[in-house]
């Protein structure tokens, strides 16, 4: 491989970056970053009725948060009209392409009489050799004149050859009557102009790649090498909607997950090496390759997804994690968007809670009950834990906390070591209340760990507010 290597992500702005198409583009970006190439971004938005600025935005701050970074663009396809018209007017003089007057009546007739012939419904030439348009003309379209006989091969890098038939492919619009060109007559003047030498992508573009390469032929120009990426599928094996729950790269960013590991899951999704499931970034690109992308489909997981994420969590030190994980807390309003963190003491929350979180929205929810004031007790860990058979355990905690000096973790854990003594009772009965009481709930780090950083006077606070509890609801 050179360092002349161009390639391009190319999405159509009619919704949301999905999972994907952030899959093509990381495919995109690795390949030319494990051979010091280009990587184009480009805007295909000649479908105008669908196409928004909005979901041009969306797919541009999901490339940046994504951490995908181009070398040119991104380029819309809406303001290189001018370029596209000129290679229409050259493909019509060098009699390459031809204007059609069959109105969508007449083309909805010709359709339904090759379904019933059990012929292609495809256009059947009616003007392709036409040398005055009719007097009643509507606008014309334009067609490419595509070759009648042989065989148009794709030379795919990751499914072999790929033959299809000359017969079986009609004379497709290139220009529509409104004057704007189509999808794909535009992607290939595109990736002429832009010295594409690589196009990576979805293999629901195949059946559009023989159309494609009779154009680049036609016009007399290199035909790019292809790629043509499995497709993935949800957990009914069906093609990924979203009916499978969330799959646009915002909505996975606003649950809670990582940017980098949402690119290492989705590596994987066709790429084989080895055992290896973590990667960095870098390690993603030193051992990417194309040869190693199977053409089979690959079912997401969701689960597997979210262990990924926590796996690229922990690898977070706590000081990294504050401020990816205040958006958050300041969305659940467990503080405020003025909040200015102890980044010490939230760092050291932080560390306790980094084993057990798979993503940043269940982080903030479980530093809640180091931040707010307000502790919600779960109603079943209460009547579990916070009753009068605890009671006596409570008051006794209480009164130990009260007189203790020194209320680091260690001199926590003697004293109750010496409360499990007195009472004659295991960590589990006489940590459990304590940790519903400070917490709300059965399940938090240590409880010892959990006292020190709460701090003296808000940890009797809360469990002086669960022994009045019990006391009122007698």
């Amino acid at each position: 491989m050179t360092d002349k290597i161009r390639v391009r992500f190319a999405p159509s702005p009619t919704g949301f970056l999905h999972i994907g198409g952030a899959r093509t583009a990381l495919y995109n970006y690795l390949f030319t970053r494990r051979h010091n190439g280009k990587f184009i971004f480009r805007i295909e938005d000649t479908d105008q009725t669908r196409s928004t600025d909005e979901y041009i935005e969306a797919i541009i701050d999901g490339m940046k948060w994504l951490g995908l970074s181009w070398d040119e663009g991104p380029f819309r396809q809406t303001q290189r009209q001018d370029v596209y018209l000129s290679h229409v007017q050259k493909l019509l003089e060098q009699g390459k392409a031809y204007y059609c007057y069959c109105s969508a009546d007449v083309l909805e007739k010709k359709r339904e009489l090759a379904m019933t012939q059990k012929r292609p419904p495809g256009y059947d030439g009616t003007c392709r050799e036409l040398k005055n348009p009719p007097t009643d003309a509507v606008n014309p379209v334009v067609r490419f004149k595509m070759p009648t006989v042989g065989e148009t091969t794709v030379s795919d890098l990751i499914r072999g050859n790929v033959t299809f038939n000359n017969n079986t492919l009609d004379d497709f619009i290139i220009l529509r009557s409104d004057g704007m060109p189509t999808y794909n007559f535009v992607v290939v003047i595109d990736d002429i102009d832009m010295g594409i030498t690589h196009v990576i992508r979805g293999d629901d573009h195949l059946n559009n790649t023989p159309k494609q390469i009779q154009i680049y032929q036609a016009l007399g120009c290199p035909v790019p090498l292809f790629a043509h990426l499995p497709m993935i599928l949800g957990a009914d094996k069906k093609r990924l909607s979203k009916r499978h729950g969330a799959v646009s790269v915002s909505a996975y960013r606003d649950m809670g997950y990582l940017p980098e590991a949402l690119l290492n899951y989705l590596v994987r999704l066709g790429w084989s090496h080895g055992d290896q499931e973590v990667f960095t970034m870098q390690e993603m690109i030193d051992a990417f390759a194309l040869d190693k992308v199977g053409s089979s489909s690959t079912v997401f997981n969701p689960e597997k997804l979210l262990w990924i994420n926590a796996e690229h969590i922990k690898k977070h030190s706590p000081e990294e994690l504050i401020p990816l994980v205040m958006p958050f807390l300041i969305e659940q309003c467990i503080v405020g968007s003025e909040y200015s963190p102890d980044i010490d003491w939230l760092s050291k929350a932080i560390a306790t809670l980094i084993e057990r979180s798979r993503t940043l929205v269940e982080l903030a929810h479980s530093l809640r009950y180091y931040i707010s004031d307000d502790i919600k007790i779960d109603e079943t860990a209460g009547k579990k834990f916070l009753n009068n058979d605890t009671l006596p355990l409570l008051n006794s905690v209480i009164t130990s906390l009260k007189e203790l000096k020194d209320f680091s973790a260690a001199s926590i854990e003697k004293l109750f070591i010496d409360l499990m003594a007195k009472h004659d009772v295991k960590l589990g009965k006489l940590a459990q209340p304590i940790r519903v009481a400070l917490t709300g709930n059965t399940v938090s780090p240590g409880i010892y760990e959990v006292l020190e950083l709460l701090g003296k006077e808000i940890s009797i606070n809360r469990i002086q507010k669960a022994i009045n509890s019990i006391s009122n609801s007698e």
